[in-house]
Protein backbone atom coordinates (compact mmCIF):
# COMPACT_ATOMS: atom_id res chain seq x y z
CA UNK A 1 0.00 0.00 0.00
CA UNK A 2 2.78 2.32 -0.01
CA UNK A 3 1.03 4.02 -2.90
CA UNK A 4 -1.06 5.71 -0.88
CA UNK A 5 1.77 8.29 0.72
CA UNK A 6 2.28 9.37 -2.53
CA UNK A 7 0.58 12.55 -3.66
CA UNK A 8 -0.59 13.39 -7.04
CA UNK A 9 0.74 16.34 -9.06
CA UNK A 10 -1.75 18.32 -10.63
CA UNK A 11 -1.00 21.00 -13.38
CA UNK A 12 2.68 20.35 -12.33
CA UNK A 13 2.68 22.31 -9.31
CA UNK A 14 -0.48 21.91 -7.49
CA UNK A 15 0.31 18.58 -4.76
CA UNK A 16 -2.94 16.93 -3.23
CA UNK A 17 -1.92 14.95 -0.35
CA UNK A 18 -4.03 11.53 0.58
CA UNK A 19 -3.44 12.90 4.48
CA UNK A 20 -4.75 15.90 3.95
CA UNK A 21 -7.51 14.97 2.02
CA UNK A 22 -8.38 12.27 4.56
CA UNK A 23 -8.06 14.85 7.35
CA UNK A 24 -10.42 17.01 5.54
CA UNK A 25 -12.97 14.35 5.02
CA UNK A 26 -13.25 13.50 8.39
CA UNK A 27 -14.14 17.11 9.59
CA UNK A 28 -16.83 17.00 6.98
CA UNK A 29 -18.09 13.53 7.78
CA UNK A 30 -17.99 14.51 11.63
CA UNK A 31 -19.73 18.20 10.97
CA UNK A 32 -22.29 16.45 9.21
CA UNK A 33 -23.23 13.94 12.12
CA UNK A 34 -23.13 16.59 14.28
CA UNK A 35 -25.64 18.73 12.14
CA UNK A 36 -27.92 15.71 11.72
CA UNK A 37 -28.09 15.46 16.15
CA UNK A 38 -28.35 19.32 15.94
CA UNK A 39 -31.66 18.93 14.24
CA UNK A 40 -32.92 16.05 16.15
CA UNK A 41 -32.51 18.42 19.33
CA UNK A 42 -34.47 20.97 17.59
CA UNK A 43 -31.35 23.22 17.26
CA UNK A 44 -30.26 25.16 13.78
CA UNK A 45 -28.35 22.84 11.90
CA UNK A 46 -26.39 25.53 10.19
CA UNK A 47 -24.46 26.45 13.59
CA UNK A 48 -22.31 23.53 13.04
CA UNK A 49 -20.91 24.31 9.75
CA UNK A 50 -20.91 27.98 11.34
CA UNK A 51 -19.12 26.60 14.85
CA UNK A 52 -16.83 24.44 12.02
CA UNK A 53 -15.74 27.57 10.36
CA UNK A 54 -14.62 29.06 13.55
CA UNK A 55 -12.74 25.96 14.67
CA UNK A 56 -11.00 24.40 11.77
CA UNK A 57 -8.01 26.96 11.79
CA UNK A 58 -7.62 26.78 15.20
CA UNK A 59 -7.91 23.11 15.39
CA UNK A 60 -5.26 22.70 12.39
CA UNK A 61 -2.70 25.30 14.37
CA UNK A 62 -3.26 23.63 17.68
CA UNK A 63 -3.03 20.27 16.33
CA UNK A 64 0.27 21.04 14.58
CA UNK A 65 1.96 23.04 17.10
CA UNK A 66 0.93 20.32 19.89
CA UNK A 67 3.12 18.34 17.49
CA UNK A 68 5.99 20.80 17.36
CA UNK A 69 5.83 21.86 21.52
CA UNK A 70 5.85 17.89 22.03
CA UNK A 71 7.62 16.07 19.38
CA UNK A 72 8.06 12.26 19.60
CA UNK A 73 11.45 10.48 20.12
CA UNK A 74 11.51 9.90 16.75
CA UNK A 75 11.86 13.36 15.63
CA UNK A 76 13.74 14.68 18.54
CA UNK A 77 16.47 11.85 17.26
CA UNK A 78 16.59 13.14 13.94
CA UNK A 79 17.30 15.93 15.34
CA UNK A 80 13.69 17.30 14.64
CA UNK A 81 13.30 19.23 18.57
CA UNK A 82 10.89 22.03 19.26
CA UNK A 83 13.79 24.48 18.23
CA UNK A 84 14.84 23.46 15.42
CA UNK A 85 11.31 23.48 14.51
CA UNK A 86 10.72 26.91 14.74
CA UNK A 87 14.25 27.53 13.53
CA UNK A 88 13.05 25.31 10.04
CA UNK A 89 9.65 27.05 10.20
CA UNK A 90 8.61 27.49 6.56
CA UNK A 91 10.94 24.22 5.47
CA UNK A 92 8.20 22.83 3.17
CA UNK A 93 9.60 19.38 4.11
CA UNK A 94 9.69 19.07 7.51
CA UNK A 95 9.34 22.46 9.11
CA UNK A 96 6.71 23.47 11.10
CA UNK A 97 4.51 24.16 8.33
CA UNK A 98 4.33 21.14 6.59
CA UNK A 99 1.04 19.86 8.37
CA UNK A 100 0.85 17.51 4.76
CA UNK A 101 4.32 15.68 5.73
CA UNK A 102 2.30 13.78 8.87
CA UNK A 103 2.83 15.53 12.40
CA UNK A 104 -0.37 16.47 14.19
CA UNK A 105 -1.47 15.87 18.00
CA UNK A 106 -5.04 15.68 18.81
CA UNK A 107 -4.96 17.16 22.13
CA UNK A 108 -4.09 20.79 19.98
CA UNK A 109 -7.03 19.87 17.71
CA UNK A 110 -9.03 19.17 20.22
CA UNK A 111 -8.15 22.79 22.22
CA UNK A 112 -7.68 24.59 19.18
CA UNK A 113 -11.16 23.69 18.07
CA UNK A 114 -12.74 23.94 21.00
CA UNK A 115 -11.40 27.41 21.53
CA UNK A 116 -12.82 28.41 17.72
CA UNK A 117 -16.21 26.76 18.09
CA UNK A 118 -15.99 28.39 22.01
CA UNK A 119 -15.87 32.09 20.09
CA UNK A 120 -18.73 31.40 17.43
CA UNK A 121 -21.05 30.07 20.29
CA UNK A 122 -21.08 32.68 22.71
CA UNK A 123 -20.99 35.66 19.77
CA UNK A 124 -24.17 33.61 18.83
CA UNK A 125 -25.28 33.25 22.38
CA UNK A 126 -25.86 29.60 21.89
CA UNK A 127 -25.81 27.12 24.80
CA UNK A 128 -22.38 25.84 24.46
CA UNK A 129 -22.41 22.57 26.49
CA UNK A 130 -25.30 21.33 24.60
CA UNK A 131 -23.29 21.89 21.36
CA UNK A 132 -20.52 19.68 22.92
CA UNK A 133 -22.44 17.33 23.44
CA UNK A 134 -22.82 17.39 19.17
CA UNK A 135 -18.87 17.67 19.35
CA UNK A 136 -18.73 14.31 21.66
CA UNK A 137 -20.50 12.54 19.63
CA UNK A 138 -18.65 13.64 16.08
CA UNK A 139 -15.52 13.56 17.11
CA UNK A 140 -14.98 10.02 17.75
CA UNK A 141 -16.77 9.50 14.16
CA UNK A 142 -14.06 12.25 13.06
CA UNK A 143 -10.99 10.36 14.36
CA UNK A 144 -12.10 7.00 13.20
CA UNK A 145 -12.15 8.36 9.83
CA UNK A 146 -8.65 10.84 10.68
CA UNK A 147 -6.68 7.48 11.85
CA UNK A 148 -6.39 6.18 8.60
CA UNK A 149 -3.92 9.29 7.68
CA UNK A 150 -1.76 7.90 10.13
CA UNK A 151 -2.01 4.41 7.89
CA UNK A 152 -1.25 6.60 4.94
CA UNK A 153 2.01 8.16 6.41
CA UNK A 154 2.77 4.67 8.06
CA UNK A 155 2.72 6.21 11.54
CA UNK A 156 1.08 5.69 14.99
CA UNK A 157 2.07 2.08 15.47
CA UNK A 158 3.08 -0.18 18.11
CA UNK A 159 5.63 -2.06 19.79
CA UNK A 160 6.28 -5.56 17.46
CA UNK A 161 3.43 -8.60 17.65
CA UNK A 162 3.13 -11.81 16.72
CA UNK A 163 -0.63 -11.18 16.63
CA UNK A 164 -2.53 -12.25 13.19
CA UNK A 165 -3.35 -8.50 12.52
CA UNK A 166 -0.07 -7.07 13.00
CA UNK A 167 0.82 -4.74 10.53
CA UNK A 168 4.55 -4.57 8.40
CA UNK A 169 5.96 -0.91 8.49
CA UNK A 170 8.98 -0.40 6.42
CA UNK A 171 12.19 0.83 6.87
CA UNK A 172 12.38 3.95 6.28
CA UNK A 173 9.02 4.75 8.68
CA UNK A 174 10.76 2.77 11.39
CA UNK A 175 11.86 4.12 14.76
CA UNK A 176 13.87 3.70 17.87
CA UNK A 177 15.50 0.19 18.30
CA UNK A 178 12.75 -1.32 15.58
CA UNK A 179 15.16 0.43 12.65
CA UNK A 180 17.33 -2.26 12.83
CA UNK A 181 16.69 -5.29 10.42
CA UNK A 182 18.68 -7.40 11.85
CA UNK A 183 16.94 -7.32 15.04
CA UNK A 184 13.98 -6.52 13.23
CA UNK A 185 13.61 -8.02 9.80
CA UNK A 186 11.24 -6.65 7.47
CA UNK A 187 9.50 -9.85 6.44
CA UNK A 188 8.94 -11.51 9.66
CA UNK A 189 8.26 -8.29 12.20
CA UNK A 190 4.85 -7.37 12.41
CA UNK A 191 3.28 -4.13 14.63
CA UNK A 192 0.36 -3.30 16.65
CA UNK A 193 -1.48 -0.87 14.15
CA UNK A 194 -2.49 1.51 16.74
CA UNK A 195 -4.54 3.89 14.56
CA UNK A 196 -6.64 0.75 13.84
CA UNK A 197 -7.29 0.07 17.69
CA UNK A 198 -8.08 3.59 18.09
CA UNK A 199 -10.37 4.05 15.20
CA UNK A 200 -12.70 0.52 16.65
CA UNK A 201 -12.81 2.35 19.80
CA UNK A 202 -13.79 5.47 18.54
CA UNK A 203 -16.82 4.01 16.66
CA UNK A 204 -17.46 1.72 19.78
CA UNK A 205 -17.72 4.66 21.70
CA UNK A 206 -19.50 6.53 19.18
CA UNK A 207 -22.24 3.74 18.72
CA UNK A 208 -22.78 3.42 22.19
CA UNK A 209 -23.09 7.49 23.03
CA UNK A 210 -25.45 7.21 20.14
CA UNK A 211 -27.34 4.59 21.64
CA UNK A 212 -27.49 6.94 24.70
CA UNK A 213 -28.37 10.30 23.10
CA UNK A 214 -31.61 8.64 21.44
CA UNK A 215 -32.77 6.44 24.31
CA UNK A 216 -31.28 8.62 27.68
CA UNK A 217 -31.47 12.47 26.17
CA UNK A 218 -33.71 13.71 28.41
CA UNK A 219 -32.57 12.24 31.60
CA UNK A 220 -28.71 13.23 31.43
CA UNK A 221 -27.58 17.48 31.26
CA UNK A 222 -26.28 19.22 28.60
CA UNK A 223 -22.67 18.23 28.46
CA UNK A 224 -22.61 14.57 29.65
CA UNK A 225 -22.04 13.40 26.06
CA UNK A 226 -18.78 15.74 25.99
CA UNK A 227 -17.75 14.62 29.06
CA UNK A 228 -18.45 10.57 28.37
CA UNK A 229 -15.75 11.40 25.12
CA UNK A 230 -13.49 13.10 27.19
CA UNK A 231 -13.89 10.09 29.43
CA UNK A 232 -13.49 7.47 26.55
CA UNK A 233 -11.06 8.61 24.70
CA UNK A 234 -8.74 9.77 27.48
CA UNK A 235 -8.92 6.08 29.08
CA UNK A 236 -7.80 4.24 25.74
CA UNK A 237 -5.52 6.94 24.57
CA UNK A 238 -3.56 6.16 28.09
CA UNK A 239 -3.60 2.64 27.91
CA UNK A 240 -2.84 2.60 24.07
CA UNK A 241 0.68 4.75 25.20
CA UNK A 242 1.86 1.21 27.16
CA UNK A 243 2.50 -0.08 23.61
CA UNK A 244 3.18 2.84 21.32
CA UNK A 245 6.61 2.61 19.70
CA UNK A 246 7.06 6.53 19.62
CA UNK A 247 5.92 8.35 21.87
CA UNK A 248 7.00 11.95 23.27
CA UNK A 249 8.44 12.72 26.84
CA UNK A 250 8.68 15.93 28.78
CA UNK A 251 11.29 15.27 31.79
CA UNK A 252 11.20 11.50 31.34
CA UNK A 253 7.25 11.56 31.25
CA UNK A 254 5.13 10.26 28.51
CA UNK A 255 3.15 13.59 27.55
CA UNK A 256 0.21 12.06 26.54
CA UNK A 257 -0.46 9.87 29.22
CA UNK A 258 0.07 13.01 31.43
CA UNK A 259 -2.83 15.26 29.63
CA UNK A 260 -5.00 12.11 29.04
CA UNK A 261 -4.81 11.47 32.58
CA UNK A 262 -5.62 14.40 33.44
CA UNK A 263 -8.22 14.76 31.10
CA UNK A 264 -10.07 11.35 32.73
CA UNK A 265 -9.42 12.53 35.88
CA UNK A 266 -11.17 16.02 35.00
CA UNK A 267 -13.97 14.76 33.11
CA UNK A 268 -14.75 12.30 35.94
CA UNK A 269 -14.99 14.61 38.46
CA UNK A 270 -17.10 17.44 36.51
CA UNK A 271 -19.38 14.85 35.75
CA UNK A 272 -19.97 13.55 39.10
CA UNK A 273 -20.01 17.47 40.75
CA UNK A 274 -22.77 18.30 38.35
CA UNK A 275 -24.72 15.32 39.16
CA UNK A 276 -24.42 16.17 42.78
CA UNK A 277 -25.53 19.38 41.87
CA UNK A 278 -28.44 18.12 40.37
CA UNK A 279 -29.33 16.04 42.99
CA UNK A 280 -29.90 19.33 45.61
Amino acid sequence: MEFLSEYLVIAGRVQIRYYGIIIVLAMLVGAYVASRLARRDQQDPDHIWGALTWAIIPAIIGARLWYVLFPPASAVAAGQTTEWYFQNFFDLQNGAIAIWSGGLGIFGAVIGGFLGGYIYLRRNKLNTWQYLDFAGLALPVGQAIGRFANFVNHELYGTPTTLPWGISIDAANRVGPYRSLIDYPLDSTRFHPLFAYEALWSIGTFIVLLWLFNRKRKELRYGDFFLFYLISYSFIRFMLEFIRADVATVGGINSSQAITGLWFVGAVVVFLYRRSRAAT
